[in-house]
Protein backbone atom coordinates (compact mmCIF):
# COMPACT_ATOMS: atom_id res chain seq x y z
CA UNK A 1 0.00 0.00 0.00
CA UNK A 2 1.12 3.55 -0.70
CA UNK A 3 2.02 5.91 1.92
CA UNK A 4 -0.13 8.05 1.66
CA UNK A 5 -2.57 5.39 2.14
CA UNK A 6 -0.94 4.27 5.30
CA UNK A 7 -1.55 7.79 7.04
CA UNK A 8 -4.55 9.51 8.27
CA UNK A 9 -4.93 12.96 8.99
CA UNK A 10 -6.58 14.44 11.89
CA UNK A 11 -7.74 18.17 12.16
CA UNK A 12 -8.51 19.60 15.56
CA UNK A 13 -11.82 21.61 15.80
CA UNK A 14 -10.83 23.77 18.93
CA UNK A 15 -12.97 23.96 21.73
CA UNK A 16 -15.99 27.46 21.66
CA UNK A 17 -13.64 29.24 19.74
CA UNK A 18 -14.09 31.64 22.76
CA UNK A 19 -11.04 34.29 21.63
CA UNK A 20 -13.07 34.45 18.14
CA UNK A 21 -16.29 35.47 19.53
CA UNK A 22 -18.62 36.68 18.18
CA UNK A 23 -17.80 34.92 14.55
CA UNK A 24 -18.58 31.46 16.64
CA UNK A 25 -21.86 32.80 18.08
CA UNK A 26 -23.74 30.16 16.02
CA UNK A 27 -20.58 28.15 13.75
CA UNK A 28 -18.05 26.29 15.18
CA UNK A 29 -14.59 27.61 14.74
CA UNK A 30 -13.21 25.48 10.98
CA UNK A 31 -16.86 27.37 9.54
CA UNK A 32 -15.39 30.91 10.25
CA UNK A 33 -15.78 32.28 6.96
CA UNK A 34 -11.88 33.34 5.83
CA UNK A 35 -10.54 35.61 2.54
CA UNK A 36 -13.93 36.35 1.28
CA UNK A 37 -15.04 32.90 -0.27
CA UNK A 38 -13.24 30.60 1.70
CA UNK A 39 -13.87 28.82 5.55
CA UNK A 40 -10.72 28.28 7.50
CA UNK A 41 -11.28 24.41 7.54
CA UNK A 42 -10.09 24.50 4.26
CA UNK A 43 -6.77 25.68 5.32
CA UNK A 44 -5.56 22.13 6.53
CA UNK A 45 -7.71 20.00 4.01
CA UNK A 46 -6.14 21.58 1.23
CA UNK A 47 -3.30 21.01 3.16
CA UNK A 48 -3.77 17.21 3.13
CA UNK A 49 -4.96 16.69 -0.49
CA UNK A 50 -2.26 18.86 -2.17
CA UNK A 51 0.10 16.14 -0.36
CA UNK A 52 -1.79 13.37 -1.38
CA UNK A 53 -3.62 12.57 2.12
CA UNK A 54 -7.22 12.06 1.82
CA UNK A 55 -8.66 10.06 4.45
CA UNK A 56 -9.07 13.35 6.73
CA UNK A 57 -10.87 13.29 9.97
CA UNK A 58 -12.22 16.54 11.66
CA UNK A 59 -12.86 17.20 15.40
CA UNK A 60 -15.38 19.34 16.86
CA UNK A 61 -18.17 19.18 19.45
CA UNK A 62 -19.69 23.02 19.06
CA UNK A 63 -22.30 24.44 17.24
CA UNK A 64 -21.05 21.98 13.87
CA UNK A 65 -24.11 22.59 11.60
CA UNK A 66 -22.56 24.83 9.45
CA UNK A 67 -19.39 22.72 9.49
CA UNK A 68 -21.17 19.88 8.00
CA UNK A 69 -22.83 21.42 6.09
CA UNK A 70 -19.91 22.92 4.22
CA UNK A 71 -18.00 19.92 3.95
CA UNK A 72 -20.59 17.58 2.82
CA UNK A 73 -21.39 20.18 0.13
CA UNK A 74 -17.66 20.33 -0.37
CA UNK A 75 -14.82 17.55 -0.09
CA UNK A 76 -16.87 14.77 -2.27
CA UNK A 77 -14.03 12.00 -3.22
CA UNK A 78 -14.68 9.35 -6.04
CA UNK A 79 -15.46 5.58 -4.95
CA UNK A 80 -11.72 4.97 -6.49
CA UNK A 81 -9.65 7.20 -4.58
CA UNK A 82 -11.17 5.95 -0.88
CA UNK A 83 -10.92 9.16 0.61
CA UNK A 84 -13.40 11.34 2.55
CA UNK A 85 -13.41 14.16 4.59
CA UNK A 86 -15.71 13.33 8.00
CA UNK A 87 -16.57 15.17 11.14
CA UNK A 88 -16.18 13.46 14.81
CA UNK A 89 -18.55 15.81 17.04
CA UNK A 90 -18.22 14.75 20.67
CA UNK A 91 -20.85 11.69 21.27
CA UNK A 92 -22.25 10.04 24.71
CA UNK A 93 -21.16 6.20 24.67
CA UNK A 94 -21.58 3.53 27.34
CA UNK A 95 -18.00 4.25 28.15
CA UNK A 96 -18.08 8.05 28.40
CA UNK A 97 -20.55 10.97 28.96
CA UNK A 98 -18.52 14.25 28.58
CA UNK A 99 -17.63 16.34 25.61
CA UNK A 100 -13.68 16.80 24.66
CA UNK A 101 -11.85 17.83 27.57
CA UNK A 102 -8.35 18.93 25.44
CA UNK A 103 -7.03 18.16 22.22
CA UNK A 104 -5.33 15.01 23.42
CA UNK A 105 -8.30 14.25 24.80
CA UNK A 106 -10.35 14.41 21.82
CA UNK A 107 -8.02 12.19 19.72
CA UNK A 108 -8.54 9.73 22.20
CA UNK A 109 -12.06 9.71 22.63
CA UNK A 110 -11.94 8.58 18.58
CA UNK A 111 -9.20 6.21 18.14
CA UNK A 112 -11.82 3.46 17.35
CA UNK A 113 -13.17 5.46 14.57
CA UNK A 114 -9.24 5.70 13.43
CA UNK A 115 -8.44 2.09 13.79
CA UNK A 116 -10.83 1.38 10.70
CA UNK A 117 -8.19 2.68 8.80
CA UNK A 118 -5.82 0.64 10.08
CA UNK A 119 -3.47 3.48 9.19
CA UNK A 120 0.80 3.44 10.07
CA UNK A 121 1.09 7.37 10.59
CA UNK A 122 -1.54 9.75 12.23
CA UNK A 123 -0.80 13.68 11.09
CA UNK A 124 -2.51 15.99 13.57
CA UNK A 125 -3.46 19.58 12.29
CA UNK A 126 -4.78 22.48 13.69
CA UNK A 127 -8.01 23.84 12.26
CA UNK A 128 -7.47 27.90 12.62
CA UNK A 129 -3.78 27.98 11.43
CA UNK A 130 -2.92 29.79 7.66
CA UNK A 131 -0.16 28.50 5.82
CA UNK A 132 0.58 26.13 3.13
CA UNK A 133 3.03 22.86 3.95
CA UNK A 134 4.08 19.62 2.28
CA UNK A 135 3.16 17.02 4.69
CA UNK A 136 4.36 14.13 2.12
CA UNK A 137 7.83 15.87 3.20
CA UNK A 138 7.34 15.59 6.49
CA UNK A 139 6.06 12.66 6.76
CA UNK A 140 9.45 11.25 4.87
CA UNK A 141 11.53 13.24 7.27
CA UNK A 142 9.62 11.36 10.10
CA UNK A 143 10.45 8.08 8.57
CA UNK A 144 14.10 9.04 7.38
CA UNK A 145 15.04 9.61 11.08
CA UNK A 146 13.04 6.92 12.71
CA UNK A 147 11.37 8.96 15.29
CA UNK A 148 7.95 7.71 17.02
CA UNK A 149 6.73 11.85 17.08
CA UNK A 150 7.84 14.69 14.44
CA UNK A 151 6.81 18.20 15.70
CA UNK A 152 6.63 20.84 13.03
CA UNK A 153 8.63 23.70 14.27
CA UNK A 154 9.54 27.20 12.69
CA UNK A 155 11.98 29.63 13.40
CA UNK A 156 11.88 32.71 15.50
CA UNK A 157 13.02 35.24 17.51
CA UNK A 158 13.24 35.37 20.80
CA UNK A 159 10.59 38.53 21.08
CA UNK A 160 8.14 35.70 19.38
CA UNK A 161 8.87 33.19 21.77
CA UNK A 162 7.05 34.16 24.75
CA UNK A 163 3.65 33.27 23.20
CA UNK A 164 4.59 29.64 21.78
CA UNK A 165 6.01 26.46 22.99
CA UNK A 166 9.71 26.68 22.19
CA UNK A 167 11.86 23.19 21.23
CA UNK A 168 15.39 22.84 21.93
CA UNK A 169 17.06 20.01 19.75
CA UNK A 170 20.46 18.31 18.72
CA UNK A 171 22.89 19.12 15.67
CA UNK A 172 20.48 16.42 13.83
CA UNK A 173 17.26 17.69 14.68
CA UNK A 174 16.14 15.06 17.23
CA UNK A 175 14.56 17.32 19.91
CA UNK A 176 15.63 17.36 23.73
CA UNK A 177 13.71 19.53 25.78
CA UNK A 178 10.88 21.51 25.28
CA UNK A 179 9.31 24.72 26.95
CA UNK A 180 5.76 26.50 26.87
CA UNK A 181 5.65 29.89 26.47
CA UNK A 182 8.76 31.44 28.03
CA UNK A 183 8.59 35.02 29.91
CA UNK A 184 10.54 37.69 28.55
CA UNK A 185 12.45 37.66 31.10
CA UNK A 186 13.58 34.14 31.26
CA UNK A 187 17.06 32.78 29.99
CA UNK A 188 16.31 30.68 27.24
CA UNK A 189 19.73 30.76 25.38
CA UNK A 190 19.67 27.41 25.78
CA UNK A 191 17.24 26.39 23.54
CA UNK A 192 18.99 28.01 20.70
CA UNK A 193 19.43 26.41 17.40
CA UNK A 194 22.17 25.48 16.15
CA UNK A 195 22.99 27.54 12.28
CA UNK A 196 24.24 24.15 10.79
CA UNK A 197 20.92 22.68 10.96
CA UNK A 198 18.85 25.27 10.03
CA UNK A 199 21.25 25.88 7.14
CA UNK A 200 20.99 21.94 6.25
CA UNK A 201 17.28 21.74 6.68
CA UNK A 202 16.17 25.14 4.77
CA UNK A 203 18.67 25.12 2.50
CA UNK A 204 18.81 29.30 2.00
CA UNK A 205 19.86 32.47 4.15
CA UNK A 206 18.15 32.40 7.64
CA UNK A 207 16.84 35.16 9.37
CA UNK A 208 19.84 35.85 12.28
CA UNK A 209 17.72 36.86 14.61
CA UNK A 210 16.08 33.52 14.39
CA UNK A 211 17.48 31.26 16.68
CA UNK A 212 14.87 29.45 18.43
CA UNK A 213 12.20 26.92 16.79
CA UNK A 214 8.17 26.98 17.94
CA UNK A 215 6.13 24.36 17.77
CA UNK A 216 3.92 24.68 15.04
CA UNK A 217 1.23 22.06 16.77
CA UNK A 218 1.40 20.28 13.55
CA UNK A 219 2.56 16.91 14.58
CA UNK A 220 2.87 13.10 12.99
CA UNK A 221 3.19 10.13 15.13
CA UNK A 222 3.28 6.37 14.56
CA UNK A 223 -0.09 4.82 15.14
CA UNK A 224 1.41 2.29 18.03
CA UNK A 225 3.19 5.20 19.59
CA UNK A 226 -0.11 7.75 19.69
CA UNK A 227 -2.10 4.98 21.12
CA UNK A 228 0.16 4.10 23.62
CA UNK A 229 0.87 7.87 24.61
CA UNK A 230 -2.42 8.68 24.91
CA UNK A 231 -3.13 5.30 27.29
CA UNK A 232 -4.32 7.51 30.15
CA UNK A 233 -6.44 10.66 31.06
CA UNK A 234 -3.75 13.70 30.33
CA UNK A 235 -6.24 15.94 28.30
CA UNK A 236 -3.93 18.60 26.19
CA UNK A 237 -1.14 17.56 23.51
CA UNK A 238 1.03 20.81 23.71
CA UNK A 239 0.83 21.09 27.51
CA UNK A 240 1.13 17.27 28.99
CA UNK A 241 1.52 14.67 25.84
CA UNK A 242 4.30 16.13 24.05
CA UNK A 243 6.64 17.07 26.85
CA UNK A 244 6.19 13.88 28.63
CA UNK A 245 7.21 12.00 25.03
CA UNK A 246 10.24 13.76 24.35
CA UNK A 247 11.25 12.73 27.97
CA UNK A 248 10.82 8.99 26.88
CA UNK A 249 11.28 8.86 22.85
CA UNK A 250 12.52 9.96 20.13
CA UNK A 251 11.19 13.21 18.34
CA UNK A 252 12.29 14.48 15.75
CA UNK A 253 11.64 18.30 14.16
CA UNK A 254 10.54 19.09 10.76
CA UNK A 255 12.01 22.91 9.72
CA UNK A 256 9.54 24.75 8.09
CA UNK A 257 10.36 28.40 6.95
CA UNK A 258 7.32 29.18 5.21
CA UNK A 259 4.39 31.88 6.22
CA UNK A 260 2.62 30.51 8.77
CA UNK A 261 0.20 32.21 11.48
CA UNK A 262 -2.38 31.22 14.27
CA UNK A 263 -5.79 33.21 13.40
CA UNK A 264 -6.98 32.45 16.39
CA UNK A 265 -8.10 35.68 18.01
CA UNK A 266 -10.17 38.47 16.26
CA UNK A 267 -7.30 40.62 16.41
CA UNK A 268 -4.97 38.26 14.36
CA UNK A 269 -7.69 37.19 12.09
CA UNK A 270 -8.68 40.63 11.15
CA UNK A 271 -5.14 41.66 10.60
CA UNK A 272 -4.27 38.08 8.59
CA UNK A 273 -7.58 38.26 6.15
CA UNK A 274 -6.28 42.71 5.41
CA UNK A 275 -3.01 41.56 4.57
CA UNK A 276 -4.55 39.24 1.63
CA UNK A 277 -5.74 42.05 0.27
CA UNK A 278 -2.33 44.14 0.54
CA UNK A 279 0.05 44.84 -2.59
CA UNK A 280 2.31 41.55 -1.14
CA UNK A 281 0.66 39.67 0.95
CA UNK A 282 2.89 37.33 2.99
CA UNK A 283 0.35 34.29 2.27
CA UNK A 284 -0.02 33.35 -1.47
CA UNK A 285 -3.45 32.47 -3.06
CA UNK A 286 -2.25 32.65 -6.04
CA UNK A 287 -0.32 29.27 -6.21
CA UNK A 288 -1.56 26.89 -8.89
CA UNK A 289 0.31 24.00 -7.71
CA UNK A 290 -0.88 23.96 -4.10
CA UNK A 291 -4.08 25.54 -4.38
CA UNK A 292 -6.73 26.25 -1.37
CA UNK A 293 -9.98 24.54 -1.85
CA UNK A 294 -13.23 25.43 -1.42
CA UNK A 295 -17.22 24.69 -2.18
CA UNK A 296 -18.04 25.75 -5.25
CA UNK A 297 -20.98 28.31 -5.30
CA UNK A 298 -21.33 28.33 -8.86
CA UNK A 299 -22.14 32.29 -8.88
CA UNK A 300 -22.02 35.01 -11.36
CA UNK A 301 -18.76 37.51 -11.67
CA UNK A 302 -18.74 40.35 -9.33
CA UNK A 303 -20.35 43.41 -10.80
CA UNK A 304 -18.50 46.71 -9.88
CA UNK A 305 -20.48 50.10 -11.03
CA UNK A 306 -18.45 52.88 -11.14
CA UNK A 307 -16.55 52.14 -8.24
CA UNK A 308 -12.89 53.35 -7.05
CA UNK A 309 -11.54 50.06 -5.66
CA UNK A 310 -7.57 49.50 -4.13
CA UNK A 311 -6.00 47.32 -2.42
CA UNK A 312 -8.72 44.77 -2.28
CA UNK A 313 -10.70 41.60 -3.00
CA UNK A 314 -13.50 41.02 -4.07
CA UNK A 315 -15.17 37.49 -4.09
CA UNK A 316 -18.13 36.32 -6.85
CA UNK A 317 -21.55 37.21 -6.63
CA UNK A 318 -21.36 40.56 -5.24
CA UNK A 319 -22.79 43.97 -6.96
CA UNK A 320 -20.91 46.81 -5.79
CA UNK A 321 -22.62 50.27 -6.99
CA UNK A 322 -20.19 53.78 -6.87
CA UNK A 323 -18.61 53.07 -3.90
CA UNK A 324 -15.32 53.46 -2.58
CA UNK A 325 -13.31 50.88 -0.96
CA UNK A 326 -9.84 50.24 -0.09
CA UNK A 327 -7.58 48.23 2.07
CA UNK A 328 -10.55 45.40 2.33
CA UNK A 329 -12.22 42.07 1.42
CA UNK A 330 -15.91 41.92 -0.13
CA UNK A 331 -17.29 38.35 0.04
CA UNK A 332 -19.62 36.31 -1.94
CA UNK A 333 -23.42 37.74 -2.84
CA UNK A 334 -22.30 41.56 -0.81
CA UNK A 335 -24.59 44.28 -2.13
CA UNK A 336 -23.35 47.19 -1.88
CA UNK A 337 -25.13 50.69 -2.66
CA UNK A 338 -24.40 54.19 -3.75
CA UNK A 339 -22.34 56.32 -1.80
CA UNK A 340 -20.83 53.97 0.85
CA UNK A 341 -17.27 54.08 1.61
CA UNK A 342 -15.05 50.80 2.91
CA UNK A 343 -12.00 50.85 4.74
CA UNK A 344 -9.84 48.22 6.64
CA UNK A 345 -13.39 46.04 6.47
CA UNK A 346 -13.51 42.49 6.05
CA UNK A 347 -17.44 41.90 4.60
CA UNK A 348 -18.47 38.37 4.38
CA UNK A 349 -21.58 38.66 2.35
CA UNK A 350 -24.67 36.53 2.35
CA UNK A 351 -25.45 33.16 2.06
CA UNK A 352 -28.63 33.67 -0.14
CA UNK A 353 -29.88 36.85 -2.48
CA UNK A 354 -33.04 38.90 -1.47
CA UNK A 355 -35.83 38.44 -3.73
CA UNK A 356 -37.42 42.19 -4.67
CA UNK A 357 -40.66 40.83 -2.51
CA UNK A 358 -38.75 40.11 0.48
CA UNK A 359 -37.06 43.32 0.00
CA UNK A 360 -40.67 45.21 -0.25
CA UNK A 361 -41.93 43.65 2.89
CA UNK A 362 -38.82 44.38 5.17
CA UNK A 363 -38.69 48.15 3.96
CA UNK A 364 -42.17 48.27 5.41
CA UNK A 365 -41.01 47.24 8.70
CA UNK A 366 -37.88 49.48 8.57
CA UNK A 367 -35.50 46.70 7.99
CA UNK A 368 -32.66 47.33 5.61
CA UNK A 369 -31.69 44.98 2.93
CA UNK A 370 -29.11 42.18 3.52
CA UNK A 371 -25.39 44.44 2.39
CA UNK A 372 -24.16 47.54 2.96
CA UNK A 373 -26.60 50.81 2.64
CA UNK A 374 -26.30 54.36 0.79
CA UNK A 375 -23.87 56.63 2.01
CA UNK A 376 -22.90 54.45 4.96
CA UNK A 377 -18.99 54.71 5.73
CA UNK A 378 -17.11 52.01 7.37
CA UNK A 379 -13.89 51.96 8.86
CA UNK A 380 -11.64 48.66 10.80
CA UNK A 381 -14.25 46.44 11.45
CA UNK A 382 -15.52 42.64 10.24
CA UNK A 383 -18.93 42.51 9.11
CA UNK A 384 -20.60 39.27 9.67
CA UNK A 385 -22.61 37.01 6.86
CA UNK A 386 -26.12 38.47 5.97
CA UNK A 387 -26.12 41.38 8.28
CA UNK A 388 -28.00 44.52 6.98
CA UNK A 389 -26.37 48.31 7.23
CA UNK A 390 -28.69 50.80 6.91
CA UNK A 391 -28.38 53.93 4.78
CA UNK A 392 -25.98 56.67 6.40
CA UNK A 393 -24.64 55.12 8.95
CA UNK A 394 -21.32 55.39 10.50
CA UNK A 395 -19.05 52.36 11.78
CA UNK A 396 -15.71 53.25 13.30
CA UNK A 397 -15.28 56.96 12.06
CA UNK A 398 -16.40 59.48 14.92
CA UNK A 399 -14.44 59.79 17.28
CA UNK A 400 -16.21 58.46 20.09
CA UNK A 401 -15.20 56.34 23.57
CA UNK A 402 -15.90 52.84 22.78
CA UNK A 403 -16.17 50.18 25.14
CA UNK A 404 -15.05 46.99 24.79
CA UNK A 405 -17.06 44.13 24.91
CA UNK A 406 -20.11 41.85 23.30
CA UNK A 407 -23.56 44.13 22.65
CA UNK A 408 -26.60 43.62 21.03
CA UNK A 409 -25.91 43.58 17.65
CA UNK A 410 -22.41 43.56 17.56
CA UNK A 411 -19.04 43.57 20.05
CA UNK A 412 -15.66 45.60 20.11
CA UNK A 413 -12.41 43.31 20.58
CA UNK A 414 -9.17 44.99 20.33
CA UNK A 415 -10.22 48.47 18.71
CA UNK A 416 -12.02 46.08 15.97
CA UNK A 417 -16.07 46.51 15.38
CA UNK A 418 -17.85 43.42 14.71
CA UNK A 419 -20.81 43.21 13.30
CA UNK A 420 -22.94 40.03 14.55
CA UNK A 421 -24.37 37.66 12.19
CA UNK A 422 -27.52 38.53 10.36
CA UNK A 423 -27.56 41.92 12.75
CA UNK A 424 -29.77 44.41 11.66
CA UNK A 425 -28.44 47.88 11.89
CA UNK A 426 -30.64 50.34 11.24
CA UNK A 427 -30.49 53.50 8.97
CA UNK A 428 -28.42 56.78 10.59
CA UNK A 429 -26.88 54.73 13.28
CA UNK A 430 -23.78 55.93 14.75
CA UNK A 431 -21.23 53.03 16.27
Amino acid sequence: MRLKERTIAIVLGGGKGTRLYPLTMDRAKPAVPFAGKYRLVDIPISNCINSGIRQIYILTQFNSASLHNHISNTYIFDTFSNGFVEILAAEQTNQTDTWYQGTADAVRKNLKHFHDQNADYYIILSGDQLYRMDLKDMLDRHIACGAELTIATKPISREQATGLGIIGCDSEGIITKFYEKPANDLDISEYKVADSLLHASLGKHVDASNEYLASMGIYIFNAKTMEEVLNNDKTDFGKEIIPDVIKQRKVATYLFDGFWEDIGTIKAFYETNLDLASINPQFNFYNEMMPIYTHRRHLPATKVNFCNISSSLTSEGSIITNAYIVNSIIGVRTIIESGASLDGVYCMGASFYETEVEKTANAKKGIPNIGIGRGTIIRKAIIDQNARIGDGCRIGIDDIPRQEGDFAMYSIHDGIIVINKNAVIKNGTVM
